[in-house]
C-alpha cells in the first residue's frame, strides 16, 4: 500500500530547502550565477556532511534575490507537496534570506509568498503558514533583527518564531533576547534541538527558550527523566525521520544508519507527542510519503496511526481555529 493519496498535515520544512533542485538550477542559469558545484551528476543536490550541507543550502539561496523569486519557490514548493497529500504545512523562513533583516524588504518578500500560498490554497486545497526563524549559525546578534521582522509581520501568514541552522553553535540562552520578543508579542515558539546536540540541547531549549514545540528532539531519547518532562509538559516534537537517517543524526553517541535505529516509536511509546515531517525533502531524497510509507515498513504503523500523527500535527499546529477547523475537514474527506 502507498499513502500518498492520504490527506497530511506538516509542520517542519524549510522553504528554501524544499526547492527542487531544477527549480534552483534554472534561477542560476536565469542569472548567471555558477553553483553547477553544488549538483550530482543525476542532478540531486550534493555534499558531504551536515556542515556541507549548510553551505550548499545557502549557496542554492544565492539564486533567490527577490519577491518573485520567493512567489515561483512558494509555488513549486506547493506543488509538490500537494502531490503528496498535504492539506496543511508550515515552513520556516528567514529574513535573513528576503531582504537581509529589513523590514520594509520583508514585507513584500512575505507578500509575495503569501500570494502564491492564497493562489494554491485556491487552487490545490493546501494551506501554508510561514514561521519566521532566526539562523543559529549566523550568531545571537543576527536574531534581534529577525525576531524584530517577527513581531512586526505576525498574523495571518506569520503564525509563529523559532530558530534553525547549526545546532552546536551557542547555547539555547544564547537567543533568549530574540525569543523573549516573539513571546512578549504572543507569537508560539519552536527550536530545532536534539538533533546533534544530545538530550542537554533539548532540555537547555526548553529551560532558557521556553518553547511550544521541538524541531527533531530525538535526542532526548537517551534522558527518561527527560522524556517523562516533556510528556507532562505536553511540548510536541516535530519528528523527521528521512532526514535524521540520511544525515546520521546522532543519537547515543553515533550516528543514525537505519530507519529501524530510529527512536520515534520509543518516544511515541512513551507517550511523548510526535509529528511526522521531510525538513528538506529534495536534500535528502525523501517526500511525506516516502516518509509514512517507511513508517508503515519499518515499524507497522497502520492508517489509524497515521489519522492518529495527522490529528497530532493539527493540534500542534500555530494556524489560528478557522485555519485548524477547515484542515479539520480536509482530513475527514480520506
Amino acid at each position: 500500500m502507498t499513502y500518498k493519496s492520504m490527506p497530511k498535515v506538516e509542520l517542519h520544512t524549510h522553504l528554501e530547502g524544499c526547492a527542487p533542485p531544477a527549480f534552483i538550477r534554472g534561477l542560476a542559469q536565469e542569472k548567471s550565477i555558477d553553483i553547477s558545484g553544488i549538483f550530482n551528476a543525476d542532478g540531486t543536490y550534493a555534499y558531504r556532511d551536515f556542515n556541507h550541507f549548510l553551505e550548499v543550502y545557502e549557496a542554492a539561496c544565492t539564486t533567490l534575490q527577490g519577491p518573485e523569486d520567493f512567489y515561483r519557490l512558494t509555488k513549486a514548493v506547493l506543488e509538490e507537496s500537494a502531490s503528496h497529500g498535504i492539506v496543511y504545512q508550515e515552513t520556516f523562513v528567514s529574513p535573513d534570506f528576503c531582504g537581509g533583516g529589513d523590514v520594509t524588504a520583508w514585507r513584500e518578500y512575505l507578500a509575495a509568498m503569501q500570494t502564491a500560498a492564497d493562489e494554491a490554497d485556491r487552487d490545490l486545497g493546501i494551506t501554508l503558514k510561514g514561521v519566521v526563524t532566526v539562523i543559529r549559525h549566523f550568531g545571537p546578534e543576527a536574531s534581534k533583527p529577525t525576531a524584530t521582522c517577527a513581531v512586526e509581520t505576525f498574523g495571518d501568514f506569520i503564525t509563529g518564531f523559532g530558530m534553525a541552522g547549526g545546532e552546536m553553535v551557542g547555547r539555547p540562552g544564547d537567543y533568549a533576547y530574540a525569543f523573549d520578543m516573539a513571546r512578549e508579542a504572543g507569537m508560539p515558539l519552536t527550536c530545532h534541538a536534539g538533533e546533534w546536540g544530545g538530550p542537554s540541547m533539548v532540555a537547555e531549549t526548553l529551560r532558557d527558550l521556553k518553547v511550544d514545540l521541538i524541531g527533531h528532539g530525538i535526542g532526548a531519547i537517551e534522558d527518561s527523566n527527560l522524556v517523562r518532562q516533556i510528556v507532562e509538559s505536553g511540548v510536541t516534537l516535530e519528528v523527521c525521520p528521512g532526514s535524521n537517517v540520511f544525515l546520521k543524526a546522532n543519537v547515543f553517541g553515533k550516528g543514525l544508519e537505519r530507519w529501524g535505529d530510529h527512536p520515534i516509536q520509543k518516544l511515541r511509546d512513551a507517550g511523548v507527542k510526535v509529528t511526522v515531517s521531510t525538513d528538506d525533502p529534495p536534500f535528502f531524497g525523501t517526500t511525506m510519503t516516502d516518509e509514512f510509507n517507511m513508517l508503515a515498513q519499518t515499524f507497522d504503523w497502520t492508517e489509524d496511526d497515521f489519522r492518529t500523527l495527522n490529528q497530532t500535527a493539527l493540534d500542534a499546529a500555530f494556524c489560528d481555529a478557522d485555519t485548524r477547523a477547515t484542515v479539520a475537514k480536509r482530513l475527514e474527506t480520506e
